[in-house]
C-alpha cells in the first residue's frame, strides 16, 4: 500500500508506540524515507513524547494538549483544501 502523509501523520503515534502492523510499519517506513516533511513530523512527534514522558522535564500548561489537537485539525484541514 502505498501511504500519503495524512495516513502517516493519522498513525505516527501508534508507529512510535509500536502497535502498527508489520505491513503498516514496513509501509511508514518506507514514506519516512522519501518524506522530508513527514520524517520532520515523526521525528517532532518522537522529540515532544519524550520530553513529556520525563516528568523532570517541565509541566505543560492547562488546556495545552486541547490547543494542540485544535491547531492540528485546522493545519490538516487547511493541507486537505490545498491552502
Amino acid at each position: 500500500m502505498t501511504l500519503d502523509c495524512k495516513h502517516v501523520w493519522a498513525q505516527v503515534s501508534e508507529y512510535i508506540d509500536g502497535t502498527v502492523t508489520a505491513e503498516m510499519k514496513k509501509d511508514i517506513e518506507r514514506h519516512l524515507s522519501g518524506c522530508r516533511y513527514c520524517s520532520a513530523v515523526f521525528d517532532s512527534t518522537r522529540n515532544i513524547l519524550v520530553l513529556v514522558g520525563d516528568e523532570r522535564t517541565f509541566e505543560l500548561p492547562v488546556g495545552f494538549g486541547e490547543r494542540l489537537h485544535g491547531h492540528l485539525r485546522t493545519w490538516m484541514n487547511s493541507a486537505d483544501s490545498g491552502a
